[in-house]
């Protein structure tokens, strides 16, 4: 085979952007155990997301959020059930498929060696080496820099950046591997209001882009306001899905936290929020 030929392959090959209502991820019965513990981590969990749709999932500590979001991603092993990527099933593909067609941000950011910050930004364009995708480098980086706002940071060591702005030059990675499907662990935790707003304001121009976009967010007026469906876990199962404003409801919300809360109209705009009741 000749050269010309093994990169023709081997960009046939490569994962097409799905129509939009595609489902590119689904989990049917999903259960994870954990070695010792009385019940489930997760326990048969239905789930799935299409191409042009942010999905959040909620739900108060130990729900299973991110448990639910590292089978998701092929990193956890189920004990029941099966999760599908692009309509296979996650042990038909290779790690670098699913590279090419999944992107995932975990909550932890850690680097062992000093690294930049574009350096590690840079580590999100692997998947595509030898392919005629990696023509894009360049400009997938830039682009992934400037949107996640570190471009300033950019010759900067990645261990002497602060939480915050590791928590963005990781997302900038996710945004550069240019993936249909991107799957975001608690990508709002370590940033300030401006930063949070931005980083879920991208998730959604993503999905309007044709991506499909599983978000564990704590922020339920983040959910709120950008989430086109709302998944709450309750003790490892699916409480509800839906729209945001079929789910975040008073009763099914105070019920899940175990907190009493409020779910208004905003007075001017109309946007739904939800907040605490406190005395």
């Amino acid at each position: 085979m000749s050269g010309l030929e093994a990169v023709f392959r081997r960009e046939h090959e490569l994962p097409k952007r799905p129509e939009s209502g595609v489902v590119t991820l689904r989990a049917a019965g999903l259960s994870v155990a954990r070695r010792g513990a009385a019940r489930p981590v997760l326990e048969g969990v239905d789930f799935e997301v299409a191409a042009g749709e942010v999905v959040a999932l909620v739900g108060p500590n130990g729900a299973g959020k991110s448990t639910l979001l590292a089978a998701l991603a092929g990193e956890l092993e189920p004990s029941a059930g099966a999760v599908e990527l692009d309509g296979r099933a996650l042990a038909e593909w290779t790690t670098l498929d699913m590279a090419r067609r999944r992107a995932v941000l975990p909550q932890t950011h850690t680097v062992g060696f000093p690294f930049t910050a574009r350096e590690v930004v840079a580590m999100g364009r692997a998947p595509w080496v030898r392919t005629v995708r990696r023509a894009d480098d360049d400009a997938l980086i830039a682009a992934a820099l400037a949107a996640a706002d570190v471009e300033h940071l950019a010759a900067r060591p990645f261990p002497a950046l602060s939480g915050g702005e590791r928590a963005r030059v990781a997302l900038a990675r996710v945004l550069a591997q240019d993936t249909p499907t991107l799957l975001l662990d608690e990508p709002t935790a370590a940033l300030d209001l401006g930063h949070q707003e931005a980083v879920l304001r991208l998730a959604a121009d993503r999905a309007a882009a044709g991506a499909a976009v599983v978000v564990v967010l704590h922020d339920l007026g983040l959910a709120a306001a950008y989430a086109d469906r709302v998944v709450v876990l309750e003790s490892g199962e699916v409480a509800a899905d839906g729209p945001p404003r079929q789910v975040l409801s008073t009763e099914l919300l105070t019920r899940v936290y175990q907190h009493p809360v409020e779910v208004l109209d905003h007075p001017v705009t109309g946007a739904q929020l939800v907040l605490p009741v406190r005395r």
